[in-house]
C-alpha cells in the first residue's frame, strides 16, 4: 500500500500513521547532511540515504523513514524492491515540535533494538545543537551534546566529521 501512496506513512502494529510535511529549515538540514556524508563516502563502501529510504525495525515491526540513514558495507533490504533497509548503522532525526518527544522516546526505543545501529543523532532545527547517542559494549548508550556553530561532530563508527557550520549552512532563522 505504501509503495503506491502519494504520501509517506509509518507503519506499526497494524496501524498506518501519515507523516506530516517538513519545514524549510528541516529540509535544508537534511539536504546539507546528505551532501556532507556523500562527499565523505566517495571512495568508501558507505552510503547515506535521505528521508526517502524506509527502514524496518524487525524486532518491533516498525516501518519508518529516518531523516538520514547511513549503512556501511552491503545494504540488506526487506525484499527485491530495495526500498526498505534492514541494516542501518547511523540513524539521524531532525527534531520538530510535533515529533521531538517521539524521536527521543518511543522511536529511539525501537531504533535501539536494531543490532546494526551504532549511532543515533538528533539535531535541532532552530539552533546549532546536536545530540549524539553512541552504542557502547554491553548495549549501553553514551550521550554527547554539542552546541554552537563552531562545534564539530565526530562519528568514529563511520569515520565522518561534521562541522555544524556546514550542517546548518543557509538555515534561516538560526538563533
Amino acid at each position: 500500500m505504501e509503495r503506491g501512496a502519494s504520501h509517506k506513512s509509518e507503519y506499526f502494529a497494524g496501524e498506518v500513521f501519515a507523516m506530516a510535511g517538513a519545514s524549510e529549515q528541516h529540509i535544508t538540514i537534511v539536504s546539507n547532511l546528505t551532501y556532507l556524508f556523500v562527499s565523505q563516502f566517495k571512495a568508501r563502501a558507505c552510503k547515506a540515504y535521505s528521508n526517502e529510504m524506509k527502514i524496518c525495525v524487525a524486532a518491533t515491526g516498525l516501518f519508518t523513514y529516518p531523516d538520514v540513514v547511513i549503512v556501511c558495507g552491503d545494504p540488506v533490504f526487506h525484499d527485491v524492491q530495495r526500498d526498505v533497509l534492514l541494516n542501518p548503522q547511523v540513524l539521524i532525526e531532525v527534531l520538530s515540535d510535533s515529533t521531538e518527544a517521539y524521536d527521543r522516546g518511543k522511536k529511539f526505543e525501537h531504533y535501539r533494538s536494531i543490532d546494526t545501529v551504532t549511532d543515533y543523532i538528533l539535531l535541532s532545527q532552530d539552533r546549532p545543537k546536536v545530540e549524539h547517542f553512541t552504542r557502547e559494549a554491553g548495549g549501553r548508550w553514551l550521550y554527547t551534546a554539542l552546541v554552537g556553530i563552531e562545534s564539530v561532530l565526530e562519528i568514529p563508527s563511520v569515520k565522518c566529521r561534521l562541522v555544524l557550520a556546514d550542517v546548518y549552512d543557509k538555515v534561516v532563522p538560526l538563533v
